[in-house]
């Protein structure tokens, strides 16, 4: 086997070991925002404080973005475990704020939009990662179009349109099914970059988080159109 081949063969290791590592790390994100939101919904105290505190519940959110904007900004300084903790953090908060949806939605909806986002989102990441196509372009476009879709989201939360509603729904939809592929891809290259363990682990940690987030707001654009309110 020559040198070449041999680096090739190593790169491809290291690039799905990185991979392997991030979805990992997503899967634990999802998994403890999904066992926080049930232990809330199920106790009827933290739902009553959740409804009734309005500063408690935008406090929790404001938090939630704090950690995203502090990971974001300050991942590159910050230590591996650092970083691991801020996404386990954000992700029980983001299972505390969602648990709310657990009472507004059927368990049944809930349960069939989560099972059709994963199908989604694996269809989504596998075409990502297997594509030849470069998906630089396309992000750049998802991109601006989420900041429209998040400055349309906040304007009609005072306007309070039905018509403006649904359409924010399926453009969201639309925007993280590509924002999927685009991460994706963006995430696998990353992996032939990364060096040393702690850096390994930061890497992975805001590759998980972007995916989380991905998978996350796929799931809430779709619950929108397809969940059944109790």
């Amino acid at each position: 086997m020559s040198a070449e081949v041999m680096n090739l063969s190593i790169a491809q290791i290291e690039e799905r070991t990185f991979i392997g590592k991030v979805y990992r790390w997503m899967g634990i994100g999802l998994f403890l925002t999904a066992i926080t939101a049930y232990f809330v919904a199920s106790s009827e105290s933290m739902v009553n404080m959740l409804a009734s505190n309005s500063i408690l519940f935008f406090g929790l959110l404001i938090a939630e973005f704090g950690l995203v904007i502090y990971l974001s900004a300050r991942i590159q300084k910050m230590s591996a475990e650092t970083a691991t903790a801020a996404f386990i953090i954000y992700s029980v908060l983001n299972g505390v704020t969602l648990s709310l949806l657990l009472l507004i939605y059927t368990g049944a909806s809930v349960a069939s939009t989560f099972f059709t986002t994963a199908l989604t989102f694996s269809a989504m990441s596998a075409y990502g990662y297997f594509t030849k196509r470069d998906l630089t372009t396309m992000g750049s476009y998802l991109q601006m179009g989420l900041i429209g879709l998040i400055i349309a989201s906040v304007i009609n939360i005072f306007w309070a349109n039905g018509t403006m509603y649904w359409i924010i729904s399926y453009v969201g939809v639309l925007l993280f099914v590509g924002l999927t592929a685009y991460d994706t891809q963006k995430i696998k290259k990353m992996g032939t970059m990364v060096e040393g363990v702690q850096v390994t682990q930061k890497m992975a940690i805001m590759g998980a988080l972007t995916l989380y987030l991905d998978f996350i707001n796929l799931f809430l654009m779709l619950l929108r159109i397809l969940g059944d309110r109790k």
